[in-house]
């Protein structure tokens, strides 16, 4: 055994232990933590298959941006775990059903994959590319209208998640940009002139005060 085939095995274990961690982990803390190892391990097997780009583009999105987000999120949620876990046993009967459907119909499309097949025909040395610059052809190429949908799909979900968050909201005070810009200086400060709230008292004369 080679030590690429041994490096594979062992990425691909700790991959499905930490995959089977993520959801029997009690603490949802800990539950993101196992993801985030799920994820390097994933990014390691793409590095063994000499896919540079999808396995750096995986640490530096997924762990490096969504995962620390997730467990942002998490920790100041503060998520109830006993009031989730409320009715586990009740619907696991067909939450199991459901997982074994999955893990067939899974098998199913992936036991084709291990069927022999030809042996790969070298390409010339003139037709060899670096992965990145063969990926970026095939996505502005070939898939260039499903890439474009997908950039516009992201961009209306952003533009709705913006939408739904800066909601008016009537206990809240606000103040338009525009005015603040055209204010001018004399409009800044006003100096008003009221009358006295109590009347001045009356001075107290020397003989008076002798007395």
């Amino acid at each position: 055994m080679s030590v690429t085939t041994g490096l594979f095995y062992a990425f691909s274990a700790v991959l499905l232990f930490a995959s089977f961690r993520v959801i029997t982990a009690r603490n949802a803390v800990h539950a993101v933590l196992f993801l985030v190892l799920a994820f390097f391990q994933a990014s390691m097997i793409w590095m063994l298959l000499k896919a540079e780009f999808l396995s750096i583009a995986l640490v530096l999105v997924y762990v490096g941006a969504v995962m620390v987000l997730f467990l942002f999120v998490v920790m100041m949620l503060d998520v109830d775990v006993e009031s989730v876990r409320h009715g586990f046993w009740k619907h696991f009967p067909l939450a199991g059903l459901v997982g074994v459907v999955i893990a067939l119909e899974m098998a199913a499309v992936l036991m084709g994959g291990f069927r022999a097949v030809d042996a790969p025909i070298a390409a010339d040395a003139a037709d060899q590319l670096p992965n990145t610059t063969a990926l970026g052809k095939i996505l502005f190429t070939q898939y260039v209208y499903p890439l474009e949908a997908a950039a516009a799909i992201l961009l209306v979900a952003m533009i709705a998640a913006i939408a739904l968050t800066l909601r008016a909201r009537k206990d809240s005070k606000y103040v338009s940009p525009g005015d603040q810009v055209r204010v001018r200086s004399a409009q800044r400060v006003r100096v008003v002139k009221m009358a006295a709230t109590q009347a001045a008292a009356a001075p107290v004369s020397e003989s008076e005060g002798e007395k």
